[in-house]
């Protein structure tokens, strides 16, 4: 209940039947315009994997997955994803993609551990999407060219979402602006890590904020990251300011993939060096799978952004406390 925000005389002009037509257009719109920005194919991925294949996301490496047995293969026990970052790896070299090309995926997963508030659910809708580059490429050139095709398609369908729209006023500046992590750190060296978010997109409106998962000068990472998929020198989050609470919003993250050395590198880091024996992590250091990038894209996100929601239960069908939804009903935040 502490980390609920009702801002002040906050109401959506979107009653549930609408917002639902309404989400459906962003869905539609911004899925092509990734597509077509990133010259990425649509494909069918897996809601859960084999714990032992690697292929999970850690995420932080304490959150739990969801579980459970599979009665006709004896229980054999698979796991939910938390996402699919890894996945999309394997299937780029298994569905015989190629360089400059690229593909996406709807991706559901369950966080059981999330710390639920207006921007977190247990329950996370992603675009996920990943595109085979050269080892050449894996350069800050590439990785800011990249960011600058995903701003755009977030651009071009706030615009299309406020021509559809009266009440929705584009936001979004032309330009995105990048800076470290360190960097930022250095600017405001007294505030936390998501302070410091806040301050930098009130500043400047949209924001990529790169090398996130190391340790910065304080001693502290900016905010986590699993050692296996990004390379923390090479990655980042793009951040937009919302008016409507008044913070910065993360839309999407994104960056290089680990290669052999980065891989290795960041595993002693999180003192998980066995994590090279497991098929998925064995094959990279094999040469066995291409070089990426690659990221993820809130799908609930995005329409809680272009929609001007103060919750993200508005835009998606979630579970939340009781209290949650009784003071949210009590103020006219109709939850899906």
């Amino acid at each position: 209940m502490e980390h609920l925000i009702i801002p002040e005389g906050y109401t959506s002009p979107l009653d549930i039947r609408e917002t639902e037509i309404a989400i459906k257009y962003v869905k539609d719109y911004f899925e092509r315009e990734l597509a077509n920005q990133l010259n990425l194919t649509r494909v069918s991925a897996p809601l859960f994997v084999e714990p032992q294949s690697g292929l999970n996301d850690t995420l932080n490496g304490v959150e739990r997955p969801v579980r459970f047995g599979i009665k006709e293969q004896a229980d054999h026990e698979v796991e939910i994803v938390h996402s699919l970052a890894k996945w999309k790896r394997y299937a780029l070299k298994r569905y015989g993609f190629h360089h400059g090309e690229g593909l996406y995926t709807d991706m559901n997963a369950i966080r059981r551990d999330e710390d639920t508030d207006n921007l977190h659910s247990i329950f996370v809708d992603q675009w996920d999407w990943e595109k085979i580059i050269d080892k050449e490429e894996r350069n800050f050139d590439t990785l800011k060219d990249t960011v600058r095709r995903v701003y755009d398609a977030l651009r071009y369908t706030e615009k299309y979402m406020s021509e559809k729209y009266g009440y929705i006023k584009p936001i979004l500046p032309d330009e995105i602006y990048f800076i470290t992590s360190q960097e930022l750190e250095d600017m405001y060296p007294d505030k936390t890590p998501k302070e410091r978010e806040n301050e930098i997109t009130r500043l400047k409106g949209a924001v990529f904020v790169m090398q996130i998962g190391g340790n910065l000068a304080s001693g502290k990472p900016h905010d986590g990251r699993a050692p296996d998929y990004d390379d923390w020198s090479l990655n980042g989050d793009i951040l937009v300011y919302y008016p409507v609470l008044d913070m910065a919003l993360e839309l999407s993250s994104m960056g290089i993939r680990v290669d052999e050395e980065s891989l290795m590198r960041q595993l002693k880091i999180r003192g998980c060096e066995d994590r090279a024996n497991l098929p998925f992590q064995k094959a990279l250091l094999n040469g066995e799978l291409p070089y990426t990038i690659g990221g993820g894209i809130g799908q609930s996100r995005i329409c809680m952004f272009f929609l001007r929601k103060a919750h993200v239960g508005e835009v998606q069908s979630s579970l939340w406390p009781a209290g949650v939804v009784e003071e949210c009903e009590a103020k006219g935040v109709w939850l899906l």
